[in-house]
């Protein structure tokens, strides 16, 4: 039952989205048109936005502390056996392969499980996958409202077990602070495939 639910939200949230770029679509005005592979038009689109998490030193800090470059933000939790790992570890060998090529593109990791995800097990956790990643919690209202934004979707099964799931939607969002949300990817998507999309958009940034 719990992937049904996961796939469930998936595919809500992508209906969302696309009904989202309908309303929204920027048309020939969209300058990063030619490096969308998702018919979302990111700039216009409501999603990102502010928000106030915890970071791995236990300070509170705001998206525009964390989002200084562009940035590559994925929603999950440290207890999470196998989807969170490949997915982060993912992101993180999409960042060293836009290194290669000049590009600086920060990792970031938010906790949707702030019972159990504790500054430190967030730092530690973003750290063991790459040394840029920064690693996020919160209050349950501070991450509430963080995944809220970017209309994520969580929800914990019986708490009652210590080693409880989260049920989670896994998409990975391209945040820069110029144009914030731009791109979301899935989990099939690759290191390369998003490296060369990153790229892209932030060639066509910067013109």
């Amino acid at each position: 039952m719990t992937r049904i639910y996961a796939i469930l939200a998936t595919v809500v949230l992508a209906v969302g989205l696309g009904a989202m770029w309908l309303m929204t679509r920027g048309g020939s005005d969209d300058k990063f048109a030619q490096c969308r592979s998702s018919q979302i038009a990111g700039g216009t689109a409501a999603i990102g936005g502010p928000f106030e998490l915890i970071n791995a030193k236990g300070e509170t800090v705001t998206d525009k502390d964390v989002i200084t470059e562009p940035s590559l933000i994925y929603f999950g939790y440290t207890f999470c056996p196998d989807v969170c790992p490949l997915d982060t570890a993912r992101n993180a060998e999409a960042v060293d392969l836009l290194a290669e090529r000049g590009y600086s593109v920060t990792p970031i990791f938010i906790s949707i499980d702030p019972d159990r995800d504790t500054p430190e097990a967030v730092g530690d956790f973003a750290y063991n996958l790459h040394e840029k990643m920064i690693g996020l919690t919160g209050t349950p209202e501070q991450v509430k409202a963080a995944s809220k934004a970017y209309k994520t979707y969580y929800k914990a099964q019986d708490k009652s077990d210590e080693y409880y799931l989260v049920d989670h939607s896994t998409f990975t969002y391209l945040v820069t602070p110029q144009d914030g949300f731009l791109e979301f990817f899935k989990r099939d998507d690759t290191a390369e495939q998003m490296a060369e999309t990153v790229a892209c958009f932030v060639d066509q940034s910067a013109e």
